[in-house]
């Protein structure tokens, strides 16, 4: 498949909200990416302007990320980008960017996070390794 994949580290711009589609769950919420870049010139760094993702995760990453995330949070994403593409009110053709979340997760760099694994938490049917089992292995 040729889609365009893409990882955003930023900010949570809004609470997750949830809906079902048919039987599925999908979670909704806003990333804020803001690029800061460094000016040799004036030897300091400068924001860029803000760049706004709509994130939507299915299913059980869904529900994950329900009961994660909270607005303000810094998040790192990881999915498929999709540009949508129309016309406002006003008569102006608008792009937005959506972004269709493969993994998503708290970005440790800013902060700490705790774990808890939810129940199946194996993806496309492989078995979880235990915790322990992988620290002995390890240790060995």
């Amino acid at each position: 498949m040729n889609e365009t994949m893409v990882t955003l580290q930023g900010w949570l711009g809004s609470d997750v909200s949830v809906r079902q589609a048919g039987d599925a769950t999908v979670a909704s919420f806003r990333v804020a990416c803001t690029p800061r870049r460094y000016q040799r010139k004036t030897e300091e760094w400068v924001d860029a302007d803000t760049q706004w993702y709509t994130v939507n995760a299915w299913r059980g990453l869904a529900e994950n990320c329900d009961r994660s995330l909270h607005r303000g949070d810094p998040v790192v994403v990881h999915g498929r980008l999709n540009a949508q593409t129309w016309t406002n009110k006003a008569g102006i053709e608008v792009t937005s960017f959506e972004v269709e979340a493969v993994l998503v997760g708290h970005d440790l760099a800013r902060g700490t996070s705790q774990f808890t694994r939810t129940a199946g938490a194996g993806s496309a049917g492989q078995s979880v390794p235990d915790r322990d089992a992988v620290q002995e292995e390890a240790a060995a």
